[in-house]
């Protein structure tokens, strides 16, 4: 892979390596939120919060649009909703042992990650 993509990612996952960030991308994977109802769902202040939304902004994570007076925030694609939901099924596997929830089908059949296949 090239340097310059290197580099990126790095930066990407330096960007991703505070808590409250990973809780704005979580609480904006369903959609749109104004400052106020993220610092709301991360227990921050709105400061604090437009301090982190500025920084997921530079890395193109979010964007902003704004209404009146209120700016609403949302996840620009789907790459950093994934990413951060990827990280969080390791997180499981560390927290909860060998068969984390997102392993466990909807009939409670644990599956393999790498093959998809129940166990």
């Amino acid at each position: 892979m090239e340097s310059q993509y290197v580099e990126l990612v790095a930066e990407v996952f330096t960007l991703l390596s505070d808590a409250t960030r990973i809780r704005i991308i979580l609480a904006l994977r369903e959609g749109e939120l104004p400052v106020g109802e993220l610092a709301d769902r991360v227990d921050k202040s709105p400061t604090a919060v437009s301090q982190h939304l500025a920084k997921l902004r530079w890395g193109k994570v979010v964007e902003a649009r704004q209404e009146g007076t209120r700016v609403f925030y949302s996840l620009i694609d789907e790459h950093a909703r994934e990413l951060v939901n990827h990280a969080v099924f390791q997180a499981e596997h560390v927290v909860e042992g060998v068969f984390p929830p997102h392993h466990l089908t909807a009939e409670g059949v644990t599956t393999t990650a790498a093959t998809g296949s129940a166990q």
